[in-house]
Order: structure tokens, then C-alpha cells, then sequence
């Protein structure tokens, strides 16, 4: 299955579907509100297939072609023919409702329309269009040409044939999916890594252990790749506290109210990688 398919945003996870997606033989559309973060997106793309290039993971050739594939543009009118569309902008419900109520206008009837939300539940998302049974969340994880998973989230309104044609669109990039078949704040992964990075934080907050011990806990007693902590410095504070506080305000459950450590953080600007200070320096 490949088609065409319009991205919206070209930040670390939209370009980064843009990539998989134009690897697998997609024409993709990508769209950003700005040139300079489209030329941003590209550059993140070029890079990161230079790399597995250089590892010998593709062939020097499918560089160049995997980006002949890729037209970024700061025009939403594009996403007219796309067969699938998946939303990757940042994890505000209301920038979300201003992007899905002008899709619904510019797709053409059928279009997927898929959010790569963290948290939102779809059903939020989807009610702002006359198509909520053609809406999806398609979860990607990052970075996301390295990781396997994706979580399929079914709104409350998500057709059966949406959520097919989503499934085969994700296998077809190459990742293993998981159905989410209640549509949950924070679905299953971020569910359980806001509870699980919640008490993190207050650990350190508390001055119980530091953030490089807490993740060598998570790392050499629990098998993570990656410490919880040194995660949300590659995925951003900022995305990880919108999250989090998300996931609190639609469930009341105290154990994901955002720690103060994390909110402080966040208002200085201390938001990881992207900055060069999160909870470790860059």
C-alpha cells in the first residue's frame, strides 16, 4: 500500500514520518506554518538517511530518491489529494481543533484523517469535523525511523474501515501496530509512562537520587534502553508536561498531576536536547 500522504508539521516526529513514509514509497506532502522549519524537517531527513547509509542500512541511491519523494510546503491546500493525512503539530487540543477543522474542508471524502497525538483522546479531536468516523490516532514513537511501534486509537466514532486502512498504512511503513480500542487519555503508552515518569520526577524533586542514577535503576534493574528521564529530554519537556497534564485534566487522577520540578523547568525554558539543558546538559 502506498499512496499519497500529507504530514502535518515537520518537527522531530513529523519529519521523521515524513522519512518512513517516503521510504516505503509514499509521495509525501509536508507542511509547516514557516520555511525555515521545513527546511529545518528536510535537513533532519537528509541527515538522519545519511546515517544509515553510512551503516550500510540503505543504499547510497534511496537517499536522494527517498527525498525526490518529499515536497514540504507551508500551503494546507496541499493535503486536497492525500489519501492519508496524520497531524504531528504540537500537543495543544486547540491548535489541533484549528488544523482538523480546516482538513475537513480541504480532504476529499475517504481521506484517513490521523492524529499523531500523545495523549488527546481522538474523540476530542475528531468531534470539530463532519468526518469523525474517518478520524484515527496513529501514534508513532521517537525518533521515529529507529522505533517499531505504533498505537492505533480508535475514537469513539472511528469506523472499522478507518482504522483498517490505518493499520495497513503503518505496516506498510514498516512498524508493529497495537489497537487501543477505548479511546483513554494518554491511550496505553503514555498512560503508563506519565505514572511511571510522574514518580520519577518526584524522586529527584524530593533529593532522594539524582536523574543519571534513577535512570540506571530503570536501565540495569528494569531493561530500558533509555532512562525515563534521559527520555523526556530527547522528546521534550515541554511535549512531556503538555502530556502529562492532559492526561490529569480528562482523568482527575492525582498521580498524573505534573511535579513541580517538571513545571519549573518547563517556564524557564529548560525543556532537554532541543535547548541543550534538561535534565542533563548538551
Amino acid at each position: 500500500m502506498a499512496g499519497r500522504l500529507a504530514v502535518i508539521g515537520s518537527g522531530l516526529m513529523g519529519s521523521g514520518i515524513a522519512q518512513v513514509s517516503a521510504q516505503a514509497g509514499w509521495q509525501v506532502t509536508m507542511r509547516d506554518v514557516d520555511d525555515a522549519s521545513l527546511k529545518r524537517g528536510i535537513a533532519a531527513i537528509g541527515d538522519s538517511l545519511n546515517r544509515f547509509a553510512a551503516k550500510g542500512r540503505i543504499a547510497a541511491e534511496d537517499v536522494e530518491a527517498t527525498l525526490s519523494r518529499i515536497t514540504p510546503t507551508t500551503d494546507l491546500e496541499a493535503a486536497a489529494d492525500a489519501d492519508i493525512v496524520v497531524e504531528a503539530i504540537f500537543e495543544k487540543v486547540e491548535a489541533k481543533h484549528e488544523v482538523f477543522k480546516q482538513l475537513d474542508k480541504i480532504c476529499k471524502a475517504g481521506a484517513i484523517l490521523g492524529t499523531n497525538t500523545s495523549a488527546i483522546p481522538i474523540t476530542q479531536i475528531a468531534k470539530v469535523t463532519a468526518r469523525p468516523e474517518s478520524v484515527v490516532g496513529i501514534h508513532f514513537f521517537s525518533p521515529v525511523p529507529m522505533m517499531k511501534l505504533v498505537e492505533l486509537v480508535r475514537g469513539y466514532q472511528t469506523s472499522d474501515e478507518t482504522l483498517a486502512t490505518a493499520r495497513d498504512f503503518a505496516e506498510g511503513v514498516g512498524k508493529t501496530c497495537v489497537e487501543v480500542k477505548r479511546d483513554v487519555a494518554g491511550f496505553v503508552s503514555n498512560r503508563l509512562f506519565s505514572a511511571l515518569l510522574v514518580e520519577a520526577i518526584k524522586l529527584v524533586e524530593s533529593g532522594v537520587v539524582s536523574a543519571a542514577d534513577l535512570d540506571t535503576v530503570m536501565k540495569l534493574g528494569f531493561g530500558h534502553a533509555m532512562g525515563p528521564l534521559a527520555t523526556i529530554d530527547l522528546t521534550g519537556l515541554d511535549v512531556m508536561l503538555n502530556a502529562a497534564g492532559n492526561i490529569h485534566r480528562d482523568t482527575g487522577d492525582p498521580k498524573f498531576f505534573p511535579p513541580e520540578l517538571l513545571q519549573r523547568m518547563v517556564t524557564a525554558g529548560d525543556l532537554g536536547r532541543k535547548t541543550g539543558k534538561g535534565f542533563y546538559s548538551y
